[in-house]
């Protein structure tokens, strides 16, 4: 690889990582191209980048992100996958772990902390990001139409009454 060449991928990582809130550090080694493949193509499902880097690249790259804590994961066959979304990288990457013994995830970042292999097995089984919204919808709403109902208890049960009272005297 060029020198240039070298320069340009630290430079895009950097700006990568920059911007990526997480990242976790996995060895590929035994995994077969179709294999990667298939692993990129759930990991862009969940809106996660996977990049396989030269270990000295991936620390040049780290410095001054929040992945530098992680510089010492950087040995061996490293690809690094990085993005916004830490639930769904966790899931896509454990599901294929699962299925796939040759990839080994060996920890990562989360918000500027660094995060074990057990922890981002612990993300997986967490709700995805809209799930977890939508269940705290349904609560603020269900908390607010059970208000709305009982304040508008208050008028119908006096139309009730004074119906009742119409028909008692129309009765009489």
């Amino acid at each position: 690889m060029k020198r240039e060449d070298k320069h340009s991928v630290v430079e895009k990582l950097h700006a990568a990582w920059l911007e990526a809130n997480a990242g976790v550090v996995t060895h590929y080694r035994g995994l077969t191209v179709a294999e990667m493949g298939e692993l990129r193509r759930g990991l862009t499902q969940a809106g996660v980048s996977m990049q396989v880097v030269k270990n000295t690249l991936a620390r040049r790259a780290a410095e001054g992100t929040d992945f530098a804590i992680a510089e010492d994961l950087f040995s061996g066959p490293v690809a690094v996958a990085y993005g916004s979304e830490p639930v769904g990288m966790s899931k896509a990457l454990s599901d294929f772990a699962k299925q796939h013994e040759a990839l080994q995830i060996l920890g990562g970042v989360l918000d500027g902390k660094r995060i074990e292999a057990a922890d981002i097995k612990a993300l997986a089984s967490l709700p995805s990001r809209e799930v977890l919204l939508a269940k705290m919808l349904g609560s603020m709403q269900s908390t607010i139409s059970g208000f709305v109902r009982t304040l508008s208890e208050v008028p119908a049960s006096l139309v009730r009454t004074l119906a009742a009272v119409r028909d008692q005297r129309q009765a009489a």
